[in-house]
């Protein structure tokens, strides 16, 4: 069965969203843990969460795929922005376990002219703060498209992350689609040669999500703007490829495409209509 969910508003609760990725036809869904460009969450509601898990229970729901916002930066030139994003970091942990045995997905960071190596550096160190042993939450370093001073879009630098982090059971990866390719992966001629490079590099065990998104731009050209499943450069055929890849299928696939409630449903229907089963 193809696991397959898109990002849903976290302002109505879980489990209003849960009742949508079921309307949907999803059996996952991803959220932000506040709003996409930070600032104070939105405090948690244990009867929701109840309810919520309940509900997900009932209808097979697969591991979730949190998304931490876009600001938070862990390796920013600024202090008062790195302080910002290890609040965020903290308490977004403690909150996962609300819903627990999730994952929660995040953007390295950007080391904003520092170099990579300061950043990688910096990003582990805060990792290392924030990540404690009790926690059942995987967290989850995305791949990028390397725009700018990005960190996390080459493999290596995702591997020296995490051969830095001292609770590295918690920690694994999450392979945008969209970000991969921009970033010179070509997973349209080479899917086969693009995952043996990151089981080579990275280890395919430490892969535990999929964004799935066609791009519109060009392999390799570092500008990370998603497009609709099959509108463009990677196309419908390539993505059908991924959600069918023997070391993929099982993974949670989360859809961020830029879609409304009808568009997520008709992409999702169409994706499992080309899965193999």
């Amino acid at each position: 069965m193809l696991h397959i969910g898109c990002h849903l508003s976290a302002a109505k609760g879980y489990l209003a969203m849960g009742k949508e990725a079921e309307e949907l036809k999803a059996d996952t869904f991803a959220f932000f843990t506040r709003n996409p460009r930070g600032g104070k969450a939105k405090d948690i509601d244990q009867n929701d969460v109840s309810s919520f898990l309940a509900f997900a229970n009932e209808h097979n729901f697969v591991k979730l795929v949190a998304h931490a916002p876009y600001t938070m930066n862990l390796c920013s030139d600024k202090e008062n922005i790195r302080s910002f994003a290890h609040d965020m970091l903290s308490d977004d942990l403690r909150r996962m376990e609300a819903t627990p045995g999730n994952y929660y997905n995040f953007h390295p960071g950007s080391h904003v002219g520092q170099g990579i190596e300061s950043g990688i550096e910096m990003i582990a160190t805060e990792l290392n703060n924030v990540m404690f042993t009790s926690q059942s939450t995987t967290v989850l370093l995305e791949t990028m498209a390397g725009k700018g001073s990005e960190v996390g879009g080459k493999f290596e630098e995702l591997r020296a992350i995490i051969d830095k982090v001292e609770l590295k059971d918690k920690l694994g990866v999450c392979l945008d689609t969209c970000h991969v390719w921009d970033g010179g992966y070509d997973i349209v001629n080479d899917l086969e040669g693009v995952l043996e490079e990151f089981d080579r590099i990275i280890g395919i065990e430490r892969l535990k999500a999929i964004h799935l998104n066609d791009s519109l731009n060009p392999c390799g050209a570092h500008k990370d703007r998603h497009a609709k499943i099959g509108e463009g450069h990677i196309g419908l055929e390539a993505l059908t490829r991924v959600i069918n890849h023997p070391k993929l299928r099982e993974l949670p696939f989360i859809l961020e495409t830029p879609n409304d409630h009808d568009g997520y449903a008709r992409e999702i229907a169409l994706l499992r209509d080309k899965f193999k089963s």
